[in-house]
């Protein structure tokens, strides 16, 4: 057996649930990258901050729910740099209210993407 890492997300096998419901109501949804067919998206942060909404929004479609679900984003970014960029996107993207959200830069993103969301959604008012 070898324990080469994919180097690509076609490749990847993650021992994790991409989505989880609980009892309690709350769904997680695991961190999504601007993947599409296999592989990273062409076109920086812009596209990637599209892409990977478009997979949230993929994942929460798949347990009934939408993107005015959710009540809390951890955006992951390769550099602070490119927080406006994303900032864009995520505000035309997403419904008011907006989540609650935590934005952090980290050393590195699989597959070199530049950002990458997970996030936790309500399946009914937990207000």
């Amino acid at each position: 057996m070898t324990d080469l890492a994919p180097t690509s997300p076609a490749q990847a096998r993650h021992p994790y649930s991409p989505v989880r419901r609980t009892r309690a109501g709350l769904v997680y949804i695991s961190g999504q990258l601007g993947v599409a067919e296999g592989k990273v998206v062409d076109g920086g942060t812009v596209h990637e901050t599209r892409q990977a909404l478009a997979n949230l929004r993929s994942k929460l479609e798949s347990v009934g729910l939408g993107l005015r679900d959710l009540v809390k984003v951890t955006v992951y970014l390769a550099s602070m740099d490119d927080r406006n960029a994303m900032d864009a996107i995520y505000q035309d993207t997403l419904p008011v209210p907006l989540p609650a959200r935590t934005c952090i830069a980290v050393a590195e993103l699989p597959y070199r993407a530049r950002v990458e969301f997970d996030a936790i959604a309500a399946t009914r008012d937990e207000a």
